[in-house]
Formats: structure tokens, C-alpha cells, sequence
């Protein structure tokens, strides 16, 4: 269970939207976190990856060395 407090004017679009459609408010809800989840997921660790990288706790890789360590060398 989620509640949430959206500003007066996307709550009014979110309302046009469902009464348009037939769906709830929360289906589109539903939807807009779904579609957007991985996106932030994805951001939040890009983010702690560059941390990473730039307090030397890990360390980048060439095309070279990954075809080599993988065995893709010609």
C-alpha cells in the first residue's frame, strides 16, 4: 500500500485522464512508477558506480583486456 500526495494540477490531469479512459487513477499510477522504476534504478547505480570508481574501491576495464580475460582475442 502506497499513498501519496500529488500537486493540485497532475492530481486534476491523473482524474481527466481515468475518467476518460475508464481506468483508476491508480492504474495510472501504477503505470507512471513501473515505467520509470528501472530508469531511477538505473541512475542510483551509474551514481554509486562513478563513487566507486572515483574512491578507487573498483577500477574500469578496456575492450582489450575483457576480450582477452574472456578468451575473444583473434
Amino acid at each position: 500500500m502506497l499513498t501519496i500526495r500529488l500537486p493540485a494540477d497532475i492530481e486534476k490531469r491523473l482524474e481527466q485522464l481515468a475518467k476518460a479512459t475508464g481506468r483508476t487513477k491508480t492504474f495510472y499510477a501504477r503505470e507512471a512508477i513501473l515505467r520509470h522504476l528501472e530508469d531511477l534504478e538505473d541512475v542510483y547505480f551509474a551514481e554509486q558506480a562513478l563513487i566507486e570508481l572515483r574512491e578507487g574501491r573498483s577500477r574500469t576495464y578496456t575492450l582489450e583486456e575483457v576480450a582477452r580475460d574472456l578468451g575473444l582475442e583473434d
